[in-house]
């Protein structure tokens, strides 16, 4: 009876509490958005599993959970706070990566920078709101909607706080197509959204390869501590369009990207567990960070039309709402809505300028915070 009583006692079933309960159902929620809804499925999922691996309880003496040293979990997790994870996706992210309608359109890069205001804005919202410095420049960067990054600064600036601003951006990463439409149609007119754009500039394979060099050495310069990031993803990018290096520009967008979005998915899931993640300070951390990011969408939005009002050849101001990095998920939003007022009016190429350029806003609003805040 001894050895009955203590085998229940380790069960989870003896040590569950309602936290756990509420996170699984969560867990679940990610895993049915992303099958049933399509909704970023390659994130949700491993990231929805994740939270049930997290919220499995456990009795002390296992040592199996994602905080205990040296378990699997932990040292699976130690390339997210690390920050190996989110530099080798940003590898994969530069392999997969063309720059062609930025180079031929170089003035869309001012709408991926727009696209950071809503970084810098939630970041003093979050400081009013009773948050650390450092706690809101990582919480702010939500707003870029970019998953790596948000991840890459929290655990320099915010660890405790690393997962929910994961699930936080990830999450929102997920919702482009339910967040951005509102907005981009409270903020243009059907008159604007109809503006036909020319098909950009043929990009020589020279101009292909200088790029990515020049980008680094620029982007570097200005925000040294994106080094990690920036270095990654220009890599990757030199490594597709050399035309000599084709095996490893596959492997880093395929298979080594592949891994690393599994483990840093399932990773991060696992960090939520019921008594960290369930408090207060998550909500405040949800609520700024979808702040953050319909901020950042309607910056880019507005600066679009702003420079239409100094432009002879106009843009179609929705590419505007591209400018956060959420690659290539806005961009194709941005085709989308673009087409239910003009089925023949093709805004994909066009919103990828912007939408590459937000993914080097963010890594540098993020090296400007890094540089202040460390």
């Amino acid at each position: 009876m001894d050895i009955l009583i203590q085998f229940l006692q380790n069960t989870g079933f003896y040590n569950i509490d309602i936290k756990n309960i509420i996170m699984i159902a969560i867990g679940c929620i990610f895993i049915y958005l992303a099958i049933k809804k399509n909704y970023e499925p390659l994130l949700l999922i491993p990231i929805g599993f994740g939270i049930l691996i997290g919220n499995i309880p456990t009795p002390a003496s296992a040592l199996v959970g994602i905080y205990n040293d040296g378990s699997v979990m932990n040292l699976l997790y130690w390339g997210v706070k690390s920050g190996i994870y989110p530099a080798l996706i940003f590898l994969g992210i530069g392999a997969m990566t063309d720059f062609s309608t930025l180079i031929s359109n170089p003035k869309t890069i001012m709408l991926g920078a727009a696209a950071q205001v809503g970084v810098f804005a939630t970041f003093i919202v979050a400081i009013y709101l009773g948050f650390s410095h450092p706690a809101a420049a990582a919480i702010g960067l939500i707003g870029g909607a970019d998953g790596p990054t948000s991840i890459y600064i929290a655990t320099k600036l915010a660890p405790k706080l690393l997962g929910p601003i994961a699930i936080a951006a990830y999450s929102y990463m997920a919702l482009v197509p339910v967040i951005q439409p509102p907005i981009m149609k409270l903020l243009t007119t059907k008159r604007e959204r109809l503006i036909r754009m020319a098909l950009p500039r043929p990009v020589s394979k020279k101009e292909k390869v200088i790029f990515p060099i020049v980008a680094f050495l620029i982007s570097t310069f200005i925000a040294p501590a994106t080094l990690p990031l920036l270095g990654m993803l220009f890599l990757g990018n030199i490594l597709k369009e050399s035309g000599v290096t084709d095996r490893l520009a596959k492997t880093a967008s395929n298979s080594l990207i592949n891994i690393c979005t599994i483990l840093i998915g399932v990773c991060v899931g696992a960090g939520t567990k019921g008594e960290i993640f369930l408090t207060i300070q998550s909500i405040k951390i949800f609520v700024l960070g979808v702040t953050a990011f319909g901020l950042a969408t309607a910056s880019g939005v507005l600066f679009a039309k702003l420079m239409n009002l100094f432009s002879k050849v106009k843009i179609n101001p929705l590419i505007g709402a591209a400018g956060v990095s959420a690659v290539p998920n806005s961009a194709r939003v941005v085709e989308n809505f673009g087409r239910i007022d003009d089925p023949e009016n093709h805004l994909l190429m066009h919103a990828m300028g912007p939408n590459v350029a937000g993914v080097i806003g963010t890594a540098i609003a993020a090296g400007i915070f890094l540089a202040v805040m460390v």
